[in-house]
Parts: C-alpha cells; structure tokens; sequence
C-alpha cells in the first residue's frame, strides 16, 4: 500500500521539471527516491548527509537566492534538532521554504525516541507565520504539497506519517470540512485520525469537522460548526502529536462563547518498550475503542 512519503519523492521530482524555481535539500533520508533528480537537476537536488543544522541553513540560503525549497527527513531531525536554525535562518531572515517531515509521532518505533517527534507541531507553533499541513491520505499529502510549493515565499510545513485514513477527501489547504453534523458538540479530527474518530462517533450525536491544515487554525469553520450546537459548545479535539497542542486555537476562536474543549493526542510520558505503531495508538488512547470511551464521556449525556 502507498504510504505519503512512498508519493513525495515522484511529486517533488515532477515539480522540480514543472517549476526551476524548486529545488529539494536532503539529510541522507530520502536520497534514493531522489536519484534520477539528482543526475537531472544536481543544481537543485542538493544531499547535505547527516547534517541536519546544514540541511535549514543550506535551505535558507536558497530561498534567499529566489528558490522555494523542499526540504526533507524525519521530523525530529527536520524541527526538533536544527530549531535554532528554523528560528533564525528561515524565521528571524524572512526566508521561505517548504518542511516534508517523516516518521511523523512514533511511525518508526524501532527507532526509538530519537526518531519520534509528537510534539513537532506545538514546537513550530511557538514560531510565527507558519503554515502547518497534517494530511490524512496519500491523496492529500500530494494536494497539499502542492499548495506549499505554490505558496510564494511562505513558512510551510508538511507532516507526512505512515498513518492514513482509507479514502481522500477534497482537502483546499484552508478550510476544515464538515462530515458529519449533530448537537451534542464538535470533534475535530487532525489528519489521519479521522477514520478511528469516525467509528468511535457513530453513536453519538456530534459534528466531525476534518482538519488537514491545522495552522492557520480555521476558527470561522469552528464557529460555523459551534453554532449549530447549544449555547454552551463541547470541542474535542483528536490530534496525531501532543494532545491539547491547539485547545488555545480552539480557546481563541471561541474566546466571546462559553465552551468546554477536550484535546487529545499524543501524552506527555515517554513509552520506552517501542512495540509497534499500532500498539503506540493504542497506549496514548488514540484508537477508536479508547476514543470513543473517552469522547462520549466529555460531551453532555443528555445530548448523546
């Protein structure tokens, strides 16, 4: 089955022909899918090894330059490790540039807690001006890459994990979509949570919005969705990384109505027996058994 990153390597190369404004920087991971790109364009295809500091630096000389780089490795490596230099190099000089993360929370458990990254959206978001994509299907993750390269000059990340929900859907790089309406309150579901939010809602009489950008935060769709409810909405908010990473995007959106919000995601506690994916989910409660427990339990019984 084709995961999100197996798409990245073809689409990056076909924008590579498509526009000579893009170029792609790699730290090692990656490289092969990249081979024919590099004997083509050895201009714009630039492998910096395990040099992940480099990796922005080099990033942000290029966009300097009038490039839009597309710049890839592992999450933890890709923000967590070379930070002072997505602070300084791309934010502090205004340089823009397109971060495509991979191993997303714990895609990699083997790896162990250097590969993991739960808490790289909340890391980025103490940044300004950046534009956060977390897609939930091959499909998307294309759609959306697409939309960051297209993006001028902007800040985009783009979180690529080997979870994915079974179909696509018609994501714009903006908007949360509605899929399904009810009173009892709204579950936001982030990327590819959505089909375990869905089975864990099936009872419960809630509004499911689909989240695949996550920063901006879509508060007009929000409160659209909000309002429909009582005067007193519950938000639960089901994030792949670090639970309660946008409850204060929720709180702002909402800050004029008086409303409880439930985020859940990703603990704060480290799981060192690495086990699988799927055995991750299910400790942080992230499957839809767990989730449908602990979102039925929030939201108003007389309303479920």
């Amino acid at each position: 089955m084709e995961t999100m990153r197996d798409r990245l390597a073809p689409v990056a190369s076909r924008l590579l022909e498509e526009n000579p404004r893009v170029a792609v920087v790699l730290a090692e991971i990656g490289r092969d899918g990249f081979a024919e790109a590099l004997r083509t364009h050895p201009d714009r295809v630039i492998n910096v090894g395990i040099r992940e500091q480099l990796l922005i630096g080099a990033a942000a000389g290029l966009a300097l330059t009038g490039l839009r780089p597309i710049v890839h490795t592992f999450a933890s490596f890709l923000v967590e490790r070379p930070f002072e230099q997505v602070k300084l190099d791309l934010g502090h000089q205004n340089a823009g540039a397109v971060l495509v993360s991979a191993a997303a929370s714990f895609d990699w458990p083997a790896g162990g807690v250097t590969h993991m990254a739960p808490g790289d959206i909340a890391l980025l978001d103490t940044l300004d001006g950046w534009t956060m994509h977390v897609p939930g299907h091959p499909d998307e993750a294309e759609t959306l890459l697409r939309h960051a390269v297209a993006a001028g000059d902007d800040k985009v990340y783009v979180r690529l994990s080997l979870q994915a929900n079974r179909e696509a859907l018609p994501v714009d790089g903006e908007h949360f979509l509605t899929v399904r309406e009810g009173r009892a309150g709204v579950v936001i579901a982030v990327g590819p949570m959505l089909d375990a939010v869905l089975a864990a809602t099936e009872e419960l009489d809630v509004t499911v919005l689909y989240a695949t950008t996550v920063r901006p935060f879509d508060a007009a769709g929000l409160r659209r969705a909000a309002g429909a409810g009582a005067a007193r909405p519950d938000v639960v908010l089901v994030e792949p990384y670090l639970a309660g990473t946008s409850t204060g995007a929720v709180g702002e959106a909402l800050a004029d109505v008086p409303h409880r919000v439930l985020g859940l995601g990703v603990a704060r506690r480290e799981l060192r027996r690495y086990g699988t994916l799927e055995e991750h989910v299910a400790a942080h409660g992230l499957d839809a058994r767990s989730l449908r427990e602990r979102i039925g339990a929030f939201v108003a019984p007389a309303r479920v």
